[in-house]
């Protein structure tokens, strides 16, 4: 009679330590992910700080640019004040767009180009921009790894009561997804 007690409380046991690894691996694969935002919010902070700059020496290139000019400053601030990692993704990507509006709209100024003030800003926003499709291919991939890891069985069995859930990846968004759908265009003017 004391040996199935036993057994019983053997298989208990080891089922315990089974979910705690099933707990403490979805644990860690969300950290991961909210990690490499964590690197991206770097980047946008340096491109949130970069903006004002490259705004404000615009203006004094392109008055009748003002509506363009309004959209980037409103777009920087909702990125800046989104809380959650979703919000922010969603106002970054809104933000990309108005800075892509913004690019074209400063193409039409060959004076602005050559500013060396403006070039030295374009190419801070440039590295800027590279460094940030660098972290959002980490946090990519750290989404799918969270993603598959509570999707893949037995962990979906404990992900929902875990309250872990599917999270979006940080994608282009539709305008710049239509940009480079877009071939581009060479002109030697």
């Amino acid at each position: 009679m004391g040996m199935p007690i036993w057994i019983v409380l053997g298989v208990v046991v080891v089922l315990l330590i089974w979910v705690i690894a099933i707990y403490n691996t979805l644990v860690k694969l969300k950290f991961n992910r909210e990690n490499a935002f964590a690197d991206i919010d770097v980047q946008l902070k340096q491109r949130h700080d970069l903006i004002p700059q490259l705004v404000s020496t615009v203006k004094a290139y392109a008055k009748q640019e003002e509506k363009v000019l309004t959209q980037v400053t409103q777009a920087r601030t909702r990125a800046m004040s989104a809380g959650t990692v979703n919000e922010k993704i969603a106002a970054e990507t809104a933000l990309a767009g108005a800075m892509s509006q913004f690019s074209l709209q400063m193409e039409a100024y060959p004076d602005l180009k050559s500013n060396q003030n403006f070039m030295q800003l374009q190419n801070e926003m440039s590295d800027i921009e590279n460094k940030l499709a660098a972290v959002r291919r980490y946090f990519n991939s750290a989404t799918k790894e969270y993603n598959v890891g509570i999707q893949k069985f037995p962990n979906n069995i404990f992900a929902g009561m875990f309250k872990h859930s599917q999270e979006p990846f940080y994608d282009v968004g539709v305008v710049k997804r239509e940009e480079m759908d877009q071939a581009p265009t060479v002109d030697f003017d």
